[in-house]
């Protein structure tokens, strides 16, 4: 039995895939037969070409023809002539292993591509000769290099941790759950396994040691445990806990077109956290009443070059089309951290989370910022859409995001193009200055949205993808719920509302509390509306708000906090 954090609910029972990185190391060699040891190079490039081939194929029917990009950039390598015949002449020359040979060749023309300082995409390609020299020698050794992609039986995937390009990889019909070493539930792999909807269980600290390749695993993402080499007894009992689930599912489905309203009739707003137009499928599919955080990054993301203003203006036209007249707020820019652009340098930095990104890029690069504006105002014509500023710590920054977007607003009315009147323009909350001056922010914004992953890390000074401060995550904390509390007071007093788009929105212990402090908007993984919509008809209002008003004044701990809401009879 593994012990972790409950990232997605539900129970899968399969094979493990373990997605873990092989042994590649090797021993130098002096060789005899130079027309041998070329052989087995030219056979371990064969062999490199076809499973790229099929990784490709793969990867553009799941994800499209800009993420396959890659994977063509690494067969053009593999079918260079200069490259592979300077390793060639290197066996010949010097009578070393191919292994060897492929290392000091590839080690030359990375540093050659990593010194290019000056022109960012080529410094790009090192990366790529990287990987692909590492699917070389994988073949030259016999070993296996593990793929997401190249899935083809019911599997969990069993990971040090997920990368969202891992993650992005997964294929539904076949990837039925996974388990990872490390990560907690608002890490990018929890919140994308609960997108796909496949049971997740993170921060296990030892899944790739306790766990074989091909050993039958249950994942159990409603307990946040695994089982491995399980008994048929315990495979029965969790088959049944998979049927239970399924028919809470179904129960909730029922709630598909309900409003959410508390037991004691106050309207409030579920919405869903989207990445791409696509996901407002899902969003519809789960119910949801709006859009409550378009992460627009994306769009740049997944493109090679800075995404053109027309390209932009068609997915956003798309989202809000989509969620016919219902709201879909849509943050600008948030790049930065951990979110990096190949065609976007940015300085290297000792701290890159609390540096130079998100509104902060936006208003040294305007041409970009205003890109981005211009298109989110064409898109507004066709829909109801809000826009919301990331990363603002002090008043002069909104006020100056604001005022580009008046600009631009203006220029374009100018010009004759139509643009919506009623277009919301508010702030992510989710640095505690602003948190603490959101009397003077609520003068100037139409709403606020409080983005509780990073708001809690600033607060805590806790890095959330730091397992050895993991304990410090707490999103109950009183301190947490008084900054949120003051947030939304504050918003109230001017007559604007407050939304929640971080992952607390959904969680089952915050959601009474936030409901008492008088949260409006509720914002989360697709998946967790149906289930909140269903918790939140069993809530009384009133009750809730002497909950919350304990919570903030009374109680001392989390683990107190988090006592008082199991105390509910629900």
């Amino acid at each position: 039995m593994l012990k972790g954090i409950a990232a997605s609910d539900g129970v899968a029972v399969a094979k493990a895939y373990m997605l873990v990185q092989p042994d590649l190391t090797f021993q130098e060699k002096n060789i005899e037969d130079s027309a041998a040891e070329i052989a087995r190079l030219d056979q371990a490039v064969a062999d490199s070409k076809k499973e790229l081939q099929l990784i490709k194929e793969k990867a553009t029917a799941n994800l499209g023809e800009a993420e396959a990009a890659v994977f063509e950039a690494h067969l053009t390598i593999l079918a260079d002539p200069d490259f592979f015949g300077k390793i060639k002449n290197k066996i010949k020359d010097e009578k070393i292993n191919a292994e060897k040979a492929l290392q000091d060749v590839a080690a030359e023309f990375i540093s050659i591509f990593e010194n290019m300082t000056d022109n960012k995409y080529m410094q790009e390609r090192a990366g790529d000769i990287r990987d692909v020299c590492k699917r070389v020698l994988a073949h030259l050794l016999g070993v296996k290099l593990p793929n997401p992609a190249l899935i083809d039986e019911e599997v969990v995937i069993v990971a040090h941790d997920l990368t969202p390009s891992d993650t992005a990889q997964l294929d539904r019909k076949y990837v039925k759950g996974f388990i990872t070493d490390i990560g907690g539930r608002t890490s990018h792999s929890a919140i994308m396994s609960r997108t796909l909807e496949i049971p997740a269980v993170v921060g296990s600290q030892s899944a790739t040691q306790d766990i074989k390749e091909g050993q039958l695993v249950i994942i159990d993402g409603i307990g946040g445990e695994a089982l491995v080499d399980p008994s048929e007894s315990e495979i029965k009992q969790y088959h049944q806990k998979a049927a239970d689930f399924a028919k809470q599912k179904a129960e909730w489905k029922q709630l598909k077109s309900a409003a959410s309203v508390t037991a004691d009739g106050k309207k409030l707003i579920l919405g869903a956290n989207i990445g791409t137009p696509k996901d407002v499928v899902g969003a519809n599919d789960n119910g949801a009443e709006a859009v409550g955080l378009f992460r627009s990054e994306f769009l740049y993301m997944d493109s090679s070059e800075l995404p053109t203003e027309d390209e932009q203006f068609e997915a956003y036209k798309q989202a809000v089309e989509g969620m016919n007249g219902k709201q879909v707020v849509i943050r600008t820019m948030d790049i930065g951290g951990d979110k990096e652009l190949p065609y976007l340098p940015l300085p290297d930095e000792m701290n890159p989370f609390l540096g130079y990104r998100a509104i902060r890029i936006s208003l040294k690069r305007q041409d970009i910022f205003r890109t981005q504006l211009r298109a989110l105002l064409r898109a507004s014509h066709y829909g109801k859409l809000a826009i919301m500023f990331p990363m603002i710590a002090t008043v002069k920054e909104f006020k100056a995001a604001k005022a580009v977007y008046e600009e631009e607003r203006t220029k374009l009315i100018k010009a004759g193009v139509p643009v919506a009147d009623d277009v919301e323009v508010g702030m992510m909350m989710e640095i505690p200055a602003a948190a603490m001056i959101a009397d003077k922010l609520a003068k100037y914004a139409d709403f606020f949205s409080i983005g509780t992953n990073d708001l809690i890390q600033y607060s805590m000074a806790a890095d959330r993808g730091n397992e050895r401060v993991s304990y410090l995550y707490q999103p109950y904390n009183p301190s947490i719920l008084r900054l949120i509390k003051n947030v939304i007071d504050a918003s109230h007093a001017e007559g604007k509302w407050t939304g929640m788009c971080g992952e607390m929105a959904g969680d089952q212990i915050a959601v009474p509390l936030l409901v008492g402090l008088g949260l409006d908007e509720f914002s989360m993984s697709a998946t967790s509306i149906l289930k909140t919509r269903s918790l939140m008809k069993k809530l009384n209002t009133a009750e809730m708000k002497q909950l919350a008003e304990k919570a903030v004044t009374e109680c001392e701990t989390t683990e107190e906090v988090v006592a008082l809401v199991k105390k509910l009879s629900l």
